[in-house]
């Protein structure tokens, strides 16, 4: 196995063992200085009498030490593949596995360097199938710093062992609160042997628990810490670093329980300085991204669907698509980088910049994908299409930089002073002009092949021009061959030239040339090919010799010096092709928000979000008239924090509207009332935007076969995950969670008679985000858990809570002349509840607008008319719902009973109304009582007294 060593921290000398480095004793220390001990399996040491026991304290002292800096080594595992990276390192301190997903990766390692600089491991593993790259990247920084870089062996990265080893961690496995399911085994039980294989397997659980049970428990609560089963590369980097922390603990504490034996306290992601945390599963419920399939069944290519990244995504180079998917992917949070991108957009979108920017965005889309040209170049294998596509490249990059001079009120534009600075008008013209003027384009195109021009180089000419002339020659050799021999053999004499073979005359073979013995041929002829004698003029080849391979080696000569002299610029041609990247994005914002009517949003420093007649981006490009809402959260604003007026929080166009500044919105309203576009608000005409630092949804639940969890259980998940890992910063998206459980209906009956999980889960969050008080992230929550109200387990008048429902217009009479909106009839008071209830005979109209307050009903059935439910279905839904409001559930009971039955059930009612107003209690004073079972005869009404 592959291990490369390097300086370690430890004075000490270090050895390599399966790949770990241990310290080792100093070879110089003598047996006879040393004082021999005896180390048991318990860890204790026994000492011979007579020696010091001082210096044998010293000694251990040592030893712990040791043990001790190996405990305190910051270990981190990576892998790099296919232009994706993942990694995964444990604290020492914290005893926490940090892990980072699989990410795409650009050709300079920006993310790469990230994590090793933020994390600053002291000994890095990786395994012997990642890129070159990135070793050679992870092998230059572990020098710098001092640490251990080891390759491990493929087989330690594979997912499906990291995901064995991550499943076997207690944490995860083991309940918090685990209980016995039948109590403790008393202690005769216990000595007893078991009489069958039934009991010793019980035995067996009692002690050491099932072990099927603990994988499940461990598959179930591994996405409650961190979402990882998508990610083959990360659970790969997570088994090889639990490996490495097993073995290594095995050796210090010679203990042989592997990683079940490991103290790993968390498993949280990997957060990057500057960069906000967002989860596939926030990419995939915001529609961030969103994959389609091929139209062919036959191919498994996909394309960008509708989604955020689709209608923004406008560039025209490689690089600048792979830049803009790496923004969406890990957006940042430095308020300088995020303004410096809104100046460059203000700029552009500006009317007398308009047509510059046109001009600009296509001088890039001349530009190819350079950075993949000069890697062919360096490897030898540059086609000719990769030398156009660097003159291209020269050309464009002289059009762009006349350009950038061109626009207006571009001093503070950051991109455009970077890239005037990067664009070298000198160095460019020179590599462009040095490159056209050396290569024969139309000779390359017809040869397949990288040709230089005439008058380049006065050998390569004298050669071609004989080359091109070879067929004169030839024909005057024949002419000179065929006076030579006998005239059988010149009726077709042929003169050739083969590269590599060199000159030969060739005649076609006659049949009396056949023998016993073979073919008889002339002195000196040869029988080369079938049908043909082949006679080699070694003249020709002494005297013109092989031209061909002598052309293309001198060619190839030209063309490596010419790829030498580009080479060099190679450095200032990648910062180029970077900076042009960045502007491709930004002029493709600038596009779409000059096509969407976008605007720039007022960054600021406080944690607020306050946006004004927000719109959903992908939902008004499919719908006619799009009804734009406002929306405002103050982060930090929990139950016990007073809220100050903050001007600065509340914005400059906040003063004219009054807003509750509370950190948890929830939104109720009617059902299909547009409720969800609330929490995707992308653009508006004014917003203040405060810096989130991680986004958590529980929006859309995707379901896989492949997954032990049930559709309720992934919504815990993700909520769950949200509430380890959310800060004050962070911003947590609810859509109807708890509905998968237990639904809470509108019926006091059901309240009293059901325990609803679904509406205690969803106030037991809410609750508990609003005590972390100044903590408090911000959240959006929509819900038709209408009995949060009811029981005041949500109180507006005593929770820090801002609701507000969508409203609808209710139209009455037949003509639907007479309309109410809904929010005019929401009282305080829940005996007014039943006011807002439709009728049969009434209509409902979603306005899409956002009111004050909170909504009592979701109008379900008249939602599910409007969606083409039969008729008849939906009169039996408001029937069934009329009983359960009353109270009245046996009426629906009785209705498949027929006349008899019903009469029966009468008279049985009647007989329990006798049996309960009897008095059976013994009365001892009274002697004309009547027997017992006389009385319950006659309550049974079978016969009278005689």
């Amino acid at each position: 196995m592959p291990v490369r060593k390097t300086t370690t921290r430890s004075p000490s000398r270090t050895e390599d063992t399966e790949g770990i480095t241990v310290c080792v004793d100093d070879p110089s220390d003598s047996e006879d200085t040393q004082p021999r001990k005896k180390v048991r399996w318990d860890g204790s040491t026994e000492i011979p009498e007579g020696e010091d026991t001082e210096e044998s304290s010293d000694i251990a002292t040592e030893k712990a030490s040791r043990m001790f800096s190996l405990d305190l080594q910051i270990c981190l595992a990576a892998s790099c593949q296919f232009g994706r990276v993942a990694c995964a390192y444990f604290d020492p301190v914290k005893r926490t596995v940090f892990t980072f997903g699989d990410t795409p990766e650009n050709q300079h390692f920006d993310l790469t360097r990230t994590f090793l600089e933020q994390t600053n491991p002291d000994v890095v593993l990786t395994s012997s199938k990642a890129d070159d790259n990135f070793m050679d990247v992870c092998r230059d920084f572990m020098d710098g710093s001092g640490g251990t870089f080891q390759v491990r062996p493929h087989k330690d990265f594979l997912p499906l062992k990291g995901r064995d080893r991550l499943l076997s961690l207690r944490l995860l496995s083991e309940l918090p609160c685990a209980q016995r399911g039948e109590g403790e085994p008393s202690e005769e039980d216990s000595t007893s042997e078991p009489r069958n294989a039934y009991e010793f397997m019980s035995r067996r659980r009692e002690i050491g628990g099932d072990p099927m049970l603990h994988k499940w428990n461990a598959s179930v609560r591994l996405a409650n810490f961190v979402s990882v089963e998508d990610f083959p590369l990360c659970l790969g980097s997570v088994g090889a670093l639990l490996d490495y922390l097993a073995r290594a603990r095995a050796v210090s504490e010679l203990d042989e329980d592997g990683v079940c034996g490991l103290e790993i306290r968390a498993i949280e992601p990997l957060p990057l300085l500057d960069v906000m945390q967002i989860n596939a599963d926030a990419l995939f419920s915001l529609q961030i991204f969103e994959n389609e399939n091929h139209a062919s069944i036959h191919s498994d290519k996909t394309k960008e669907g509708l989604s955020l990244f689709g209608i923004l995504n406008n560039t025209k180079t490689t690089l600048g698509r792979a830049l803009m998917r790496e923004w969406f992917l890990r957006p940042s949070m430095s308020l300088s980088v995020i303004n410096a991108r809104h100046d460059a957009v203000e700029c552009f979108i500006r009317p007398d910049n308009i047509t510059t920017a046109t001009a600009m965005h296509g001088h890039i889309q001349g530009t190819k994908n350079v950075p993949r040209i000069l890697t062919a170049m360096k490897s030898g294998k540059a086609k000719v299409s990769d030398w156009q596509g660097l003159v291209k490249f020269a050309f464009h990059a002289l059009l762009l930089r006349d350009s950038l001079a061109e626009l207006s009120h571009a001093s503070g534009v950051e991109v455009a002073r970077k890239l005037l600075e990067a664009l070298d008008i000198g160095r460019f013209r020179e590599l462009g002009n040095a490159v056209n003027e050396t290569i024969d384009w139309e000779e390359s195109t017809n040869a397949a092949r990288v040709c230089v021009r005439p008058h380049v180089d006065e050998e390569l000419d004298n050669m071609k021009h004989v080359y091109h002339g070879i067929d004169a020659v030839l024909s005057k050799v024949a002419m000179q061959i065929s006076s030579k021999i006998p005239p059988d053999y010149t009726s077709s004499l042929n003169v050739v030239y083969f590269p590599q073979l060199g000159f030969l005359v060739c005649i076609p073979m006659q049949d009396e040339w056949r023998g016993e013995d073979g073919i008889n041929v002339l002195d000196g002829w040869s029988f080369q090919v079938w049908h043909h004698v082949l006679l080699p003029t070694s003249d020709m080849d002494m005297h013109i010799g092989d031209l061909h391979p002598a052309i293309v080696d001198r060619e190839i000569e030209i063309i490596q010096a010419l790829q030498e002299k580009v080479l060099a610029y190679a450095e200032d041609i990648g910062r180029a092709c970077d900076i042009c990247a960045e502007l491709d994005c930004l002029l493709s914002f600038a596009t779409s928000s000059r096509a969407q009517d976008y605007r720039r949003p007022r960054m600021t420093d406080t944690n607020v979000i306050d946006i004004k007649q927000g719109r959903h981006p992908l939902q008004e490009l499919v719908v006619d008239a799009f009804v734009p809402n406002d929306a405002f959260i103050l982060g930090g604003s929990g139950s016990g924090v007073l809220n100050a007026e903050d001007t600065d929080a509340v914005g400059e166009f906040d003063e004219e509207r009054h807003c509750q500044k509370n950190s948890v919105v929830v939104c109720t309203g009617a059902n299909a009332c547009g409720k969800v576009a609330l929490i995707h608000f992308v653009s508006a005409e004014a917003a203040t935007l405060g810096v989130v630092d991680k986004i958590f949804t529980r929006i859309q639940t995707r379901e896989s076969v492949s997954k032990v969890q049930s559709a309720f259980m992934i919504d815990l998940n993700q909520v769950s995950l949200a509430l380890r890992n959310s800060t004050p910063r962070s911003l947590i998206l609810l859509d109807e969670f708890g509905k998968g459980t237990l639904p809470a209906g509108s019926c006091n009956f059901l309240w009293l008679m059901i325990p609803h999980n679904g509406a205690g889960l969803f106030c037991g969050v809410l609750t508990q985000l609003l005590a972390r008080g100044a903590s408090c992230p911000k959240v959006v929550a929509t819900t038709h858990f209408h009995e949060v109200f009811h029981k005041d387990l949500l109180n507006p008048h005593k929770l820090p809570v801002t609701f507000l429902h969508m409203q609808v217009l209710l139209a009455t009479g037949s003509d639907g002349q007479t309309a109410v909106l809904e929010s005019d009839m929401i009282s305080d008071n829940d005996d007014d509840e039943g006011r807002a209830q439709l009728a049969p005979s009434e209509k409902i109209t979603y306005l899409y607008k956002v009111a004050d307050g909170y909504s009592l009903h979701s109008h379900a059935i008249t939602c599910a008319e409007l969606f083409g439910v039969p008729k008849r279905v939906s009169t039996r839904a408001r029937y069934v719902s009329q009983l359960l409001a009353k109270h009245e559930l046996c009426q629906i009971l009785d209705e498949a009973m027929s006349d008899a039955e019903r009469r029966d059930l009468e008279d049985a009612e009647e007989v329990c109304r006798r049996f309960l107003a009897c008095d059976l209690l013994p009365d001892g004073g009274r002697e004309d009582r009547e027997p017992i079972r006389y009385e319950l005869t006659k309550i049974l009404g079978r016969f009278e007294k005689e």
